[in-house]
């Protein structure tokens, strides 16, 4: 599963032709979430409250790079690396 930004310790990756609903999954010192792109909601799993936060936020910065990709990931095409939250101003 491609790596597509990498912050703070955290790891988002998402699958080509994932399933519904277009989503990402978020990795942190052996916890996963898998986080949905339209609102940053947890759909299942978890990760500790403030790497969530973080990844919440990112997520609202970057949802239509986050959107682009899972149709990317939907052609089979390669990702795209999205610069990690602590790379935003």
């Amino acid at each position: 599963m491609p790596v597509i930004s990498t912050f703070f310790g955290i790891i988002i990756r998402m699958y080509h032709n994932d399933h519904a609903p277009p989503h990402f999954h978020a990795s942190y010192q052996g916890f996963e979430a898998l986080i949905r792109i339209a609102d940053g909601s947890v759909y299942a799993g978890t990760l500790p409250n403030r790497a969530l936060r973080l990844v919440q936020d990112w997520t609202a910065r970057h949802q239509r790079e986050l959107l682009e990709n899972w149709q990317r990931g939907v052609d089979l095409l390669p990702m795209q690396l999205i610069p990690g939250a602590d790379f935003d101003d």
